[in-house]
């Protein structure tokens, strides 16, 4: 893993490979970039794949004070630039997708194209309240909880029901190591967040992938981002549950692999 630090002071940990176009790979929460290995493994061979922790997770530090979408979506212009990546692909999985729309809304210059994989317009944007509350709930809890008995029953929310279990155990071990004070933040953050507005201001290709069995942002959420966001593509996987770069990352890897290849230089 590789680091960089930011004005402001926080430090960034990330994994690079591969040659060719830039694309920045955006985890969801609780994870890191290691979520990503499948990925980075395959589509290297045509881009240069950048993925990196988000602060408050994985090997990168957190941000003092209490921060969110918003602060992290900064950090990762100052990431993007100080990288010298000229206008990225970004791909966003889950929470990274928020990340991804945010970071879109305050410098829309930066990507060259958007892949939304199992997103939300945020919790708020996305969730009835007293889904976004149960939401909440359980991230604060965890955030209180010892990482090893924190996300032991999440496992089924996170994949479909042909999933291996290897799969649900490499990602919960994956997810387990978070911060629980970022954690925390980033969470009730997520909660606050409406990102609707911007969905219809987006003005370079974006492609919406979505599993047809995902429970955590059921498929009429990709829907709605798909219908809102001028000129999207929707990819539905079947059979694919949340974590889709995982469970099913040929499929991903294939459909990620065709848009960007479609997206002129």
């Amino acid at each position: 893993m590789d680091y960089i630090d930011l004005a402001g002071g926080a430090r960034v940990g990330f994994e690079r490979a591969g040659h060719g176009p830039p694309l920045v790979l955006l985890h969801g929460l609780p994870g890191d970039s290691r979520v990503w290995r499948r990925q980075l493994d395959d589509l290297s061979r045509e881009f240069t794949i950048v993925a990196w922790d988000a602060p408050g997770c994985g090997q990168s530090s957190d941000l003092t004070g209490r921060y969110g979408l918003s602060e992290v979506a900064q950090c990762l212009v100052g990431f993007i630039e100080v990288l010298e990546l000229a206008q990225p692909h970004v791909l966003g999985l889950s929470w990274g997708s928020g990340v991804a729309l945010e970071l879109y809304r305050i410098a829309p210059a930066i990507p060259r194209s958007l892949v939304l994989a199992s997103g939300y317009a945020g919790w708020a944007g996305s969730l009835p309240k007293e889904a976004v509350a149960q939401r909440l709930a359980a991230y604060l809890t965890a955030a209180r909880t010892p990482p090893q008995e924190a996300l032991r029953d999440w496992g089924a929310g996170l994949f479909s029901s042909t999933a291996p279990k290897e799969l649900i155990d490499e990602v919960l071990a994956i997810s387990s190591a978070f911060h629980p004070e970022a954690l925390a933040s980033l969470a009730r953050s997520f909660a606050e967040t409406d990102l609707r507005a911007v969905l219809p201001t987006i003005e370079v290709p974006t492609l919406v992938l979505h599993g047809d069995a995902d429970t955590r942002s059921p498929l009429n959420i990709g829907q709605a981002l798909h219908a809102a966001i001028p000129g999207a593509e929707l990819t539905v996987l079947p059979g694919v549950g949340h974590v889709s770069n995982v469970q099913a990352p040929e499929a991903f890897n294939a459909e990620v692999r065709r848009f960007l290849l479609s997206v002129a230089p």
